[in-house]
């Protein structure tokens, strides 16, 4: 069934032309645009070459929906949409950004406060009149409609005044005024312009009747048009920083000027090692290994044979130590003691409820104030720990026993440094973890405990015959998240050891923090791009191997 055929045949068939007219200038600016960027020099030579192609394929999809409006097909209208309204959103974000906007909302929440009372008052005023109109709903029709229309010039007052109480005035004048002086601003407002009255022109209802669209194509680009705000968010804030930062990790960028391609050297520099025999256990690295290129990263023996291991980068395969050392600790540690934790609070005792919501709080709880709580707690000198750990070493001294009474130097010491920072993080992530469990407890059908309860079974034959099989899918969750969130600690040793981040000889120096410092301290964007990358790959990898082993266990469980 067509769209709307009440429109004019001469209105239908006028507006095919202009369109396709409209959408080849488009396709000649979009050519003329990408020889002028590659001509140009002035950009730095990753985004001339993206911007390039950008342009490039702004004329393919205008030059396509040139094609097919010509031929009277549908999907020459949705090329014409799509490439006007991605060009408008260009130009207009452009404009805001060449104006200040961004910046000047600064400046807005400066003033926001003046006009606050207005607001609170006139939604007040307007809710008062609401609960008045209710009243007289069925009493007093026509009194009801009454207060409606005071209603809506109660908020419209409210808006203008709190409007004019920010500065909208100011603000409007301090736009035009940018507007009219700058020729960037001017050639980017004409196109959002130009863009917006092609969209306007591609939407209109003569324009898809001339070409024969159905109301699902009507309901399809709608529904495309509704998602486009999560798509392009997608794309330019999480997709397009992927893909680009793949690029660095294949280039020397300092951040700043300086992009060369280097290929490959960055993962070479990350992944080059070298093993070398030794005379004798003692002998020195320096003799045996190429100290100008590899530092001593560790020694084995296998027999008689002793072999020293150097690597170009001694400090990220430190961090990488560390980093599978805290996911060897902090996933079982907040997996497993959640998984009782679930089955004790899915229980009919009383208070139930209450001990849900407190062993949850530590989840929604900011991670700056957790670890500046614990980083208290942790205080040798004056922490809650210690002090409770010294009680227990005297009573125990007291009774016969004889332990040393030195406590442990949590964050300065580097054989507890990333054991603090383990009990931290599965302290936090045991309340959500359980939630988890808790819910997939839920979804267990209660008939199977009663049947298994008839035949004989106890409860520990329950738990492990119903209730491990039947929360595979829920553990497989749980593990995957839990894995991930570890593999990526930053936040928790970033806080916690404030001054050394790294820990004392580096003992907690993890994936991420080291990627941080080598980024954002150090500026070596290319190379820590393509740390991330081998952390992308190495979590990748561990997801797929719990996925694998989660369908092999479904298989026996099934089987």
């Amino acid at each position: 069934m067509s769209v709307s055929e009440t429109a004019v045949n001469k209105n239908k068939m006028n507006w095919l032309p202009i369109l396709m007219g409209w959408q080849a200038v488009i396709t000649i600016g979009g050519v003329a645009g990408a020889g002028y960027v590659w001509t140009n020099g002035e950009m730095v030579a990753w985004l001339q070459v993206v911007v390039g192609l950008l342009f490039l394929l702004e004329a393919g999809l205008s030059g396509g929906a040139v094609w097919f409006l010509r031929q009277k097909i549908h999907r020459g209208r949705t090329l014409a949409l799509l490439v006007n309204y991605l060009a408008f959103l260009v130009c207009f974000f452009a404009l805001l950004q060449q104006l200040g906007f961004f910046t000047g909302l600064d400046a807005l929440a400066d003033t926001f406060g003046r006009g606050l009372p207005i607001l609170l008052l006139g939604g007040f005023s307007y809710y008062v009149l609401g609960l008045q109109a209710e009243r007289y709903a069925e009493s007093k029709p026509g009194f009801e409609r009454q207060i409606g229309r005071v209603q809506r010039w109660v908020m419209r007052v409210t808006i203008i005044l709190f409007l004019l109480a920010v500065g909208i005035v100011q603000a409007t004048l301090f736009v035009l005024t940018s507007l009219v002086g700058d020729g960037t601003a001017l050639l980017l407002a004409g196109g959002a312009l130009f863009f917006g009255v092609g969209f306007g022109m591609a939407w209109q209802r003569p324009v898809a009747a001339a070409l024969g669209a159905t109301n699902s194509d009507q309901e399809m680009i709608s529904g495309w048009l509704f998602l486009s705000p999560n798509l392009l968010g997608f794309l330019f804030f999480f997709a397009g920083p992927l893909l680009l930062s793949l690029y660095v990790s294949f280039t020397n960028w300092d951040a700043f000027g300086t992009q060369d391609w280097v290929g490959l050297d960055n993962y070479q520099r990350i992944l080059n090692l070298d093993v070398a025999s030794l005379d004798n256990a003692e002998q020195l690295a320096n003799e045996v290994l190429d100290v100008t290129v590899y530092a001593e990263l560790t020694r084995f023996s296998i027999g008689d044979n002793h072999y020293v291991v150097g690597a170009e980068d001694k400090l990220f395969w430190l961090a990488l130590r560390n980093t599978l050392f805290f996911v060897l600790m902090a996933v079982p540690l907040s997996v497993i003691p959640s998984l009782f934790l679930s089955n004790l609070l899915n229980s009919k005792l009383p208070g139930m409820k209450f001990f849900r919501a407190i062993y949850f709080l530590p989840s929604v709880a900011a991670v700056v104030g957790i670890a500046l709580v614990w980083q208290w707690l942790f205080n040798a000198t004056i922490g809650y720990i210690n002090y409770f750990l010294s009680l227990l070493v005297d009573l125990y001294n007291m009774i016969g026993g004889n332990i040393d009474p030195e406590l442990p130097r949590w964050l300065s010491d580097s054989s507890t440094a990333l054991l603090a920072v383990v009990i931290v993080s599965a302290w936090q992530w045991l309340g959500f973890n359980t939630v988890l469990f808790l819910a997939g407890l839920q979804n267990i059908p209660k008939s199977l405990y009663e049947a298994a309860t008839v035949d004989g079974a106890t409860e520990r034959q329950q738990f492990w015959r119903i209730t491990l099989p039947l929360l595979a899918p829920t553990t497989f969750f749980v593990v995957t998240t839990t894995t991930i969130q570890a593999m990526q600690i930053f936040e928790q040793v970033f806080i916690l050891i404030p001054t050394n981040p790294a820990g004392p000889n580096n003992s907690t120096l993890t994936m991420v923090l080291y990627l941080y410092q080598q980024g954002f301290q150090r500026f070596e964007q290319g190379y820590a791009s393509a740390i991330a990358w081998v952390l992308f790959l190495m979590i990748f990898g561990a997801t797929l191997f719990q996925f694998q082993r989660q369908r092999a266990s479904s298989g026996n469980y099934e089987g």
